[in-house]
């Protein structure tokens, strides 16, 4: 029994060198499931033109703000400026944030940006567009159905940025390049 002890010791005291892969696996992970996601609704909010990015889309505000674009007959002059600065801010997160988590700079704040913005979107998701209503989308944990929108998958998805904003960025990021040359750190960022 003690041999087998102690293989499993030094497999798993092996194993547990890797442990500064974590954080760049989970930028990758984030990298092929969600990058890709935000930056495709980020675009659907753009206005037209080259300053798209400041003049957002009737659908911007649409997603963001549902009730307030029906109560205004979708009339976005109607809305104010704090409308505006959260819609403008909400879609350019969607562009900034996952840049530099794949980047791997200012991960760790970066990553808490993003899990705030997950709840904010899952909260609108369920209150501004309905789907509260619906139980298959909230979903339940522990119910053996592992594909609702909110509590399933986003569960996941503030998992790997949990991971990120505790570990930091890991291996191969700009986080460790710059912690480096730029504070002369030698331990991990």
């Amino acid at each position: 029994m003690d041999r087998l002890i102690d293989l499993h010791n030094g497999i798993f005291d092996q194993v547990a060198k890797l442990d500064g892969l974590i954080p760049l696996l989970a930028r990758l992970v984030f990298a092929g499931t969600l990058l890709g996601y935000f930056w495709a609704s980020g675009m659907t909010k753009l206005g037209d033109g080259f300053f798209g990015f400041l003049a957002l889309s009737t659908g911007a505000y649409a997603q963001i703000f549902p009730r307030q674009m029906e109560a205004v007959l979708y009339d976005t002059s109607q809305l104010g400026v704090f409308h505006w600065a959260v819609v403008t801010a909400g879609t350019w997160a969607e562009f900034i944030l996952p840049l530099l988590i794949v980047l791997g700079l200012l991960t760790r704040l970066a990553s808490l940006g993003m899990i705030g913005f997950v709840i904010v979107q899952s909260l609108t998701d369920l209150y501004g567009h309905g789907g509260i209503q619906h139980p298959e989308t909230l979903g339940a944990w522990f119910d053996k159905v592992p594909d609702s929108a909110i509590l399933d998958q986003r569960a996941f998805w503030v998992l790997v940025l949990a991971i990120l904003v505790i570990k930091g960025a890991g291996a191969l990021s700009l986080d460790r390049i710059l912690g480096r040359q730029v504070l002369g750190q030698t331990a991990p960022v």
